[in-house]
């Protein structure tokens, strides 16, 4: 556990002497996680860039690769600029991985991948990308949904870590629809998705880094890994001593060289005992408030009226001050549009009320539509995060200046202190081949400009007449009907995460008030899913064998046999591998035998049913089901047995997953026999008893209920709910002073 709370909390190494020089701008614990060094350093400019070298990086991997993304499509295209892979290997990210670990089998892949698919990325995302990626590959590549994040947030940090040695990470997720070069030509062949649908030209950046910056950004994804799965990843072996083993891909001409200062910022949101982590946003404070000359931004989201502020305040201070802020037109999908617009307008809005709308241009990049007509002219889609403060600070990271990203959802951005004249230069190569790349001019011709003008905007203007060139933007409010977006931003554009453990805490760790209220809503669920339940077996056309009277029916006519009691303990053990609904079974048992003989019968059939698929589970093994259920199934399973009785009989009272799935986990993951049979006794019991109890009116209740009925359930499923929830606190006091009673003699 030592190792685990290294890797989750590392401490900050002393600062190196590159870092030193900076460290009135960059400070560990405060705007970034850590200063390290690099030896080389590059702006990947546009997919297209990201890609290729990503290739052929990944073709030197010797030991381990982590990926973490918002989104991870197997379909992607991992070509470079010319769109051709440039080798043997398969030109689709799932197909080059499954070759890529064939080849070499001691290569270990693991990919952490954002667990939400709501009905708004749904076109957006690959369908089922587990099935892509962790059940049709080999078993060197391991896909996990990252889960361990409060309501509402989301993983967006994007990084990749090749054996600890080179890193990438910004704003570029290996997915479909974000392919394309610096040129972005109005049309391009290679420019569709997996449909064969052109899209829109789209511009992104990300960072690539080697040495020490590289290890520290392995530390963090294995951390992160961790986290989600409870496994510890060892760090990557030194591979790389000898020149011939060099991971940095030969066609990337670094851009810094030396002893790079890397600053790495995070934004973690709080989730249980993990603490919130702002420093992404001190550092956007921190980078406008150094700025003398050109804040040059990219962004895609413009939210942030504290940001907003600051870059005011700063203005006013600085009247040389210039701002440039290269966003996306519009936002396009109906979320953004409802979420982010109205963010934007009064993100905007606050420049022009302080009076300083000439000190700061807002505008996107747009392409003349073939020089032929004037008025349709195409747009590109930015999608990057990218901050510039003179020639002194470089920053590419996952981050928009929006709530979320401050406060609510994972994020990594990496930061370039210039310490020296030539590094210097380079943040100011770098600034300048971006403002090239949408005003259609060459890096020279931007840099030549600067000096003769004195002033960015000056050389914008002089740039504006170029096939590509930045437009002003023109946004305007919803004029019609009602505005939902105050409604909607709030949800999608939090300032802070919903916390779902201050509303669903463990009742063994509530105070008594507390556990009332969880008492009260676990029975107020379990009694809707219940009606809900008989509504739908009286009005809806359940399957024959789904229904009570089918199973009544079928156990009558197996009641007068004298081996009718193994025989309906069969039907359950049998009915168990298939998924069929216990309770069901039990129902079924009541009404044809009655109280005691049921209770016996119903209780017999369940328990065995219950252990002969655990036993089933145990047999398969955890590695079958991990292969299954993915990495994370350790950080259930570690649950579970640190919690014992306690978790088994919570799972049955207020279920997670099918009856028969519970059980083959269970087993699998080897959860102590006694704590299980325990646990699943105390679970399902009082429903048997209850059930058992009413007998053959349980019959005329499901099919035929009227309103004395309807009333009698409900009065019986508050004394299961009751005797459920009070079985568990017994546990999980007994659980607690045997506890102690242990550590205590420990």
């Amino acid at each position: 556990m030592v190792q685990a709370a290294r890797i989750l909390r590392p401490e900050t190494k002393p600062a190196a002497p590159a870092a030193r020089e900076t460290a009135t701008l960059l400070v560990p614990g405060r705007n970034v996680w850590r200063c390290e060094t690099a030896s080389r350093a590059s702006m990947l400019v546009d997919a297209a860039a990201y890609y290729g070298a990503l290739r052929q990086t990944l073709r030197a991997a010797r030991h381990s690769v982590i990926i973490t993304g918002w989104d991870i499509d197997s379909r992607t295209p991992l070509v470079g600029p010319d769109g051709e892979p440039g080798d043997d290997l398969p030109v689709t990210f799932g197909a080059f991985l499954t070759e890529l670990v064939r080849r070499r089998p001691q290569l270990s892949i693991k990919l952490l991948l954002w667990d939400y698919y709501a009905a708004v990325y749904s076109l957006e995302r690959e369908l089922m990308p587990a099935l892509a990626l962790q059940w049709n590959t080999p078993r060197q590549i391991e896909l996990c949904l990252d889960d361990v994040l409060p309501i509402g947030a989301s993983h967006h940090q994007k990084i990749v870590v090749v054996d600890d040695a080179v890193a990438f990470s910004g704003g570029l997720d290996i997915t479909i629809r974000r392919w394309d070069t610096a040129a972005h030509p109005l049309h391009d062949p290679h420019r569709v998705d997996p449909s064969g649908k052109p899209y829109a030209p789209f511009h992104d950046v990300q960072m690539m880094v080697d040495g020490a910056a590289a290890a520290a950004l392995g530390q963090l994804v294995r951390g992160r890994w961790y986290r989600v799965t409870h496994e510890l990843l060892p760090p990557a072996p030194s591979f790389y001593a000898q020149a011939d083993c060099d991971p940095w891909p030969v066609t990337v001409q670094p851009d810094f060289t030396g002893d790079v200062t890397i600053g790495i910022a995070r934004t973690e949101p709080r989730y249980g005992p993990e603490p919130e982590v702002r420093e992404v946003e001190a550092l956007f404070h921190d980078m406008i408030d150094a700025a003398e000359r050109i804040l040059y931004v990219e962004n895609q989201f413009l939210t942030c009226t504290a940001l907003a502020q600051r870059l005011i305040a700063r203005l006013q201070d600085r009247p040389g001050l210039e701002v440039l802020v290269i966003v996306p037109k519009t936002h396009h999908t109906w979320l953004e549009q409802q979420s982010m617009l109205a963010g934007r307008i009064r993100f905007m809005q606050m420049f022009d009320e302080a009076g300083l709308r000439d000190r700061v241009r807002f505008v996107y990049p747009c392409l003349r539509n073939d020089g032929s007509v004037r008025d349709r002219d195409a747009e590109v889609m930015v999608h990057s995060k990218v901050m510039i403060a003179d020639d002194r600070l470089l920053r590419v990271g996952s981050a928009n200046l929006c709530n979320r990203s401050i406060a609510v959802d994972t994020e990594c951005d990496l930061v370039i202190a210039a310490t020296t004249p030539d590094q210097r230069s380079n943040v100011a190569a770098a600034r300048n081949r971006l403002i090239a790349e949408h005003c259609g001019a060459t890096e020279a011709e931007v840099a030549e400009l600067l000096v003769r003008t004195g002033s960015l905007f000056a050389t914008l203007d002089a740039l504006q007449d170029r096939a590509h060139r930045l437009c002003p933007i023109a946004d305007e409010a919803n004029r019609h009907g009602f505005d939902f977006t105050a409604q909607i931003a709030a949800v999608a554009d939090p300032a802070r995460p919903l916390e779902a453990d201050r509303y669903l805490p463990d009742p063994s760790n509530e105070p008594p008030s507390q556990r009332r209220f969880s008492s009260i809503l676990l029975i107020g669920i379990s009694l809707l899913v219940v009606i809900a339940l008989v509504l739908a077996w009286r009005y809806t056309p359940l399957a024959d064998w789904a229904s009570p009277h089918k199973l009544a029916a079928a156990f009558r006519a197996i009641a007068a046999s004298p081996l009718a009691f193994p025989a309906v303990v069969g039907i359950f053990i049998l009915a168990g591998f298939i998924a069929f609904p216990v309770t069901l079974l039990i129902a079924a048992t009541a009404i044809t035998f009655g109280t005691w003989e049921g209770l016996s019968v119903a209780l017999t059939g369940s328990m065995s049913s219950a252990l002969a698929t655990y036993g089933a589970g145990r047999w398969l093994g955890a590695d079958l089901l991990r292969r299954v259920m993915g990495p994370r199934i350790n950080r259930v399973a570690r649950k579970v047995k640190s919690n014992g009785i306690l978790a088994v009989t919570t799972m049955r009272v207020m279920p997670t997953a099918p009856f028969m799935l519970v059980n083959l986990v269970a087993g699998a993951t080897r959860i102590r026999l006694l704590d299980y049979t325990i646990g699943t006794l105390l679970g399902l019991a009082p429903g048997i008893i209850i059930m058992s109890v009413l007998g053959g009116r349980l019959l005329e209740i499901m099919t035929q209920p009227s309103l004395v009925d309807l009333l009698l359930l409900a009065g019986f499923l508050l004394l299961w709910g009751g005797l459920s929830y009070g079985l568990q606190l017994i546990v999980a006091r007994l659980r607690d002073r045997f506890g102690a009673t242990e550590s205590g003699q420990a």
